[in-house]
């Protein structure tokens, strides 16, 4: 498995046009994307400017396979003016 953790500060005033978008990208990637195994979306009601993702893929080629896919791609560019950071993390999990 190859886990993702993305943290994204939002601008102020863009949570709730952001949080629909991302939660689309999420289900269509675990609708489409056979290589795609879990894409949670987070938020904590403390830091509401924060959302946090928890993707698993099957392995590195299969998130390439997702950072390339339409609605990925388009998803990035609508969502771009409205993120203030965006901290990209990747794991891959260590053999037993």
């Amino acid at each position: 498995m190859y886990a993702v953790v993305v943290t994204f500060r939002i601008k102020s005033g863009h949570i709730s046009a952001f949080l629909p978008e991302m939660m689309q990208n999420a289900a269509t990637s675990l609708a489409t994307e056979p290589g795609c195994h879990r894409f949670d979306v987070c938020t904590d009601e403390d830091r509401p400017e924060e959302v946090f993702l928890y993707e698993l893929y099957e392995d590195r080629a299969a998130f390439q396979t997702h950072l390339n896919s339409r609605h990925f791609v388009d998803f990035d560019a609508k969502v771009q003016p409205m993120v203030a950071t965006k901290d990209v993390r990747t794991y891959d999990q260590v053999p037993t």
